[in-house]
């Protein structure tokens, strides 16, 4: 994908990540005590990382698996108890640096195993997959350049692409919207609420023309966060 927009995006997304919200984002994802609305989100995200699980085979020995922005790492380490060779990448390396140092702290048994990488989730060096996961990683992106990315992660994907969207609500709009007036500095780089109709037909016509056809869909709503849940199957 060499779209100008989405390069822009990208780095905008790394940007904050990496080098405004890192210790934010530790602390969300640990067991440590947070606010009520980060509280929410939290149990909002374990949620959505229980649901993707549950579309994954529960014995995934053999099988590789991408974790397209992979954040500390918690579903990858999941997938890796279920014997997966997983590929876990994000944008930040210093997410990606501390979803390892959590990894090896940890006991390891079974087959499985994870390489931890930082860069570009598209990147065709990553190889081909059984399976992909995306969770809250393309939710920064409008509905052209989700299309465009799971088409080509689709073209190296042999069973299931599991990803999350922000489905637009008038409350999400309002909160999209209001999000606008802070100055630029101030703001993170905000979710982009996309009409399910819209994409629906966006990945109809990008994916149905490789084959794909749609699973199983759940939203998600936990206070503060509000995802939704879509399985793409070859």
């Amino acid at each position: 994908m060499n779209s100008t927009g989405y390069v822009e995006r990208r780095e905008e997304i790394e940007n904050y990540f990496d080098r405004t919200a890192a210790k934010a984002w530790e602390r969300l994802t640990s067991n440590a005590p947070v606010g009520h609305i980060r509280a929410t989100v939290r149990a909002g995200r374990d949620q959505m990382r229980a649901t993707l699980l549950s579309w994954l085979p529960q014995d995934m020995r053999g099988m590789r698996l991408l974790d397209a922005g992979c954040g500390t790492g918690a579903l990858a380490m999941e997938a890796a108890q279920r014997g997966a060779e997983v590929v876990a990448i994000d944008l930040s390396p210093t997410l990606v640096k501390l979803a390892a140092e959590r990894y090896d702290a940890q006991d390891h048994e079974g087959p499985g195993r994870i390489d931890f990488r930082s860069g570009d989730m598209l990147a065709d060096e990553l190889g081909r997959f059984d399976h992909v996961v995306a969770m809250d990683s393309l939710i920064h992106y409008d509905v052209p350049h989700m299309v465009e990315a799971m088409q080509r992660l689709a073209g190296r994907t042999r069973h299931s692409i599991l990803f999350t969207f922000a489905p637009r609500t008038p409350i999400l709009a309002v909160m999209h919207g209001m999000g606008r007036l802070f100055p630029r500095s101030d703001r993170s780089p905000s979710l982009t609420p996309v009409s399910e109709p819209v994409l629906r037909r966006g990945l109809q016509q990008g994916l149905g023309a490789l084959g794909w056809s749609e699973g199983s869909t759940q939203r998600i709503k936990s206070g503060f966060y509000t995802s939704q849940a879509w399985e793409w199957h070859a």
